[in-house]
């Protein structure tokens, strides 16, 4: 019969295999500071809510509404133009004004010319680019029925044959057209926040600004720089609906930077529109 060890005699040997095995596990835990432990889960923790208020604000961000936003990308140009008005020009109007208002205006026939010439300028230089079309959008902008180089052409006519003498381009003007040549290789956002700006506060202010001159230095004539062919409500939506058009294809990165150059239309317009009472 096969000898059969007693457990007594066992026991060392078992106890000395579970002292090494403890011991190994003990020196493998051990060998791990606990502080690497709860850095690593203040790192978890901390990146877990990084990544949390990231997409938080990715959220807010894509569901922010910008003023007129709902109506087109227009009407929030119109809007951000608006408060770059005084109170007496808009009710939105924001701006501090600055100088005599409109009504206490003593224009000049020559200050007049001034402004007319500069301004034809630029309507030119406007022209010129949307026939060139750097940028493709430029095109949709052709014949709008809008432009207003011809009409001005026909006033510096009537002057002329009035015994005016026509003086040639001045600062404003020359200043304001190249920029809008360097702008429009480059830039199209901002190339049609001044085309917008130009073509529509014309129809707006400018009309009230051309009447109230007219008033006082021409004898109420009105000049073709201020008629249309057709009905200017129709022509001004359908270059409303085109713009829109142009800004469905632009980031809401390109959208701010185009608004963000209005105050830069206004400052050009309003250096050329000062002319006036030069």
């Amino acid at each position: 019969m096969a000898s059969m060890t007693p457990l007594s005699q066992s026991q060392p040997l078992l106890e000395k295999t579970q002292f090494t095995v403890l011991k190994k596990t003990q020196n493998q835990f051990l060998s791990i500071p606990f502080s690497r432990f709860t850095q690593s889960s203040k790192l978890f923790l901390k990146k877990s809510r990084m990544v949390v208020v990231s997409a938080t604000t990715a959220a807010e961000k894509s569901n922010k509404r910008y003023p007129g936003e709902a109506k087109g990308f227009v009407e929030e140009m119109r809007f951000v133009a608006m408060k770059l008005h005084t109170r007496d020009q808009a009710k939105e109007g924001e701006k501090e004004p600055e100088g005599q208002p409109m009504a206490k205006w003593e224009p000049s026939v020559e200050g007049y010319l001034k402004f007319l010439v500069d301004s034809k300028l630029v309507f030119d230089t406007l022209e010129k680019i949307v026939e060139k079309a750097p940028f493709p959008e430029y095109a949709e902008f052709r014949n709008t029925g809008l432009e207003r180089s011809e009409g001005l052409a026909k006033d510096l006519e009537w002057f002329r044959q009035q015994g005016h003498a026509i003086p040639e381009p001045s600062t404003p003007g020359l200043s304001y057209a190249r920029y809008l040549e360097e702008l429009s290789e480059k830039d199209p956002q901002s190339f049609i926040c001044h085309f917008y700006n130009t073509y529509f506060a014309h129809s707006a202010g400018g009309r009230m600004i051309g009447r109230k001159v007219a008033e006082k230095i021409l004898d109420k004539k009105e000049l073709e720089f201020y008629k249309w062919d057709g009905e200017l409500s129709q022509l001004l939506q359908n270059v409303r609906e085109k713009l829109n058009k142009v800004a469905e294809n632009w980031t809401r990165e390109e959208k701010n930077h185009c608004l963000e150059e209005t105050e830069k239309s206004f400052k050009f317009s309003g250096d050329i529109l000062r002319l006036i009472l030069s």
